[in-house]
């Protein structure tokens, strides 16, 4: 079956922020194919589903931090939808299980498949997260390996140099 959605994009809408991954309300609105205003006020009518390890408000500083730090042009566009230029709150940001009880307040058959690639695009992060850690831990085994190796070539290094040395000379002395 065709992905009503490629992983790649989703991927590329999942930040860190706070230490945690998250997708922006309005990127979630883009992808269900409702206007962020729709989404985040179905969110409020079932807030008691949404406590704040599921979904947090940014900061006006993390908002501008965010902005410049990603230069989201698509998304200042999207923004402009108040009269008077702009966003008139901050973004919510919905960690996966904040995305996965999106779910429960959106109820289309959109919402459904385009909940299940998102679901999946989180799985495989973590996974790629869980690699990337196994092999930076190997990384730093083999270095300190290298570290010792290179100690104990250095010791041979040295021994064969003094071996190598002329023995010292005692002058001799001549005697009459």
């Amino acid at each position: 079956m065709k992905a009503l959605i490629p992983q790649e994009i989703i991927e590329k809408r999942i930040f860190m922020i706070r230490g945690h991954r998250v997708m922006l309300d309005v990127d979630l609105a883009r992808l269900y194919g409702v206007p962020t205003k729709r989404l985040n006020e179905q969110v409020r009518r079932n807030i008691k589903r949404f406590p704040e390890d599921f979904m947090f408000q940014l900061t006006k500083n993390e908002y501008q931090n965010f902005k410049s730090q990603f230069l989201i042009s698509s998304l200042r566009s999207q923004f402009a939808t108040s009269n008077r230029g702009g966003r008139r709150y901050l973004p919510y940001a919905f960690t996966e299980q904040g995305v996965a009880m999106l779910s429960s307040v959106l109820k289309s058959e959109r919402a459904i498949q385009v909940n299940i690639a998102i679901m999946r695009a989180f799985v495989k992060l973590r996974e790629i997260l869980s690699t990337h850690k196994e092999l930076a831990h190997k990384l730093n085994e083999l270095e300190r390996k290298i570290e010792k190796h290179d100690a104990e070539i250095q010791a041979i290094f040295e021994a064969i140099r003094q071996l190598m040395k002329p023995p010292k000379s005692h002058p001799r002395k001549i005697g009459f």
